[in-house]
C-alpha cells in the first residue's frame, strides 16, 4: 500500500463508519391511521433523531395494540415496534434510544393520550405540558421511565 492509498483509506473511514452505524440501527415499524397528522410528525421526529422508519397505514390499530400488550387505557394514536419492544404514542426518540440501550425486561414504552408539546404534538407557543413516559413490564404494570415538560417535579 502506498501513501496515497493509505490517505484515501483514512478519508473514507468516517463514511464507512456512518454506513455501518446506520445499518446496525434497528428499524422502527410504525402502525398508524392514514389520516393522522400528528403521527406523521412523530415519524419525522424519529427520522430526525437518526431512526430508520417503516410506516404501515391501517384503519384499525386495536389488533396490533392487543398483540404487543399495550395495557387498557394506556393507548394513543399510533403503535410502533422496535428491538422487541412496543412504543405507544408520542414517546421522545431519546427515550427510545435509552430503552434500546438499557434493554429492560419489559414490553415497551407508552405515553397515553396526546400531551401538548410532546413529539408530534408541538404547539406554536413552544409550551410542553408535563407528561410521563411509562415503562410497561412483562406483567403489564407501569412505572415512570422518564418525565418531560412542565416543571418535572
Amino acid at each position: 500500500m502506498n501513501r496515497r492509498q493509505a490517505l484515501l483509506g483514512l478519508v473514507a473511514l468516517p463514511a464507512v463508519a456512518q454506513i455501518a452505524s446506520a445499518a446496525a440501527a434497528p428499524v422502527v415499524v410504525v402502525n398508524k391511521t392514514p389520516t393522522c397528522g400528528c403521527c406523521g410528525l412523530w415519524v419525522k421526529h424519529l427520522q430526525a433523531a437518526g431512526f430508520a422508519v417503516q410506516v404501515h397505514d391501517l384503519e384499525n390499530l386495536s389488533p396490533i395494540k392487543e398483540r404487543v400488550g399495550v395495557p387498557f387505557g394506556m393507548g394513543s394514536c399510533h403503535t410502533a415496534e422496535v428491538g422487541g419492544y412496543f412504543i405507544e404514542g408520542h414517546v421522545p426518540a431519546e427515550d427510545i434510544k435509552r430503552l434500546l440501550n438499557e434493554k429492560p425486561a419489559a414490553k415497551g414504552l407508552t405515553v397515553p393520550g396526546m400531551p401538548a408539546g410532546s413529539p408530534g404534538m408541538e404547539v406554536p407557543s413552544g409550551r410542553v405540558d408535563r407528561y410521563d413516559v411509562l415503562l410497561v413490564d412483562k406483567e403489564g404494570k407501569t412505572s415512570v421511565f422518564a418525565t418531560h415538560g412542565g416543571d418535572k417535579k
